[in-house]
């Protein structure tokens, strides 16, 4: 991902129902690690790379590989 801010897809939590893909976000590299990710009705933040796909998922509700111990949001 480059530096500019790029439309891309991020993988939520969704507890007992599963996660899920959700389109509509901008992002771009952060200077202090991670995605940060943008959309007018939600709070900027910062995630890990593997929360983010560039390209539509096929499946909504298919998430990536989760690494162990994994972190969900950068503080």
């Amino acid at each position: 991902m480059s530096m500019d801010k790029e439309s891309v897809w991020v993988w939520f939590k969704g507890g007992l129902k599963g996660g899920f893909w959700m389109g509509g976000f901008k992002a771009s590299k952060s200077p202090e690690g991670g995605i940060k990710i943008e959309r007018p009705d939600f709070i900027s933040c910062r995630v890990p790379e593997w929360r983010i796909s560039t390209t539509e998922p096929s499946s909504k509700n298919k998430g990536p590989e989760i690494p162990i111990g994994a972190k969900w949001k950068l503080v």
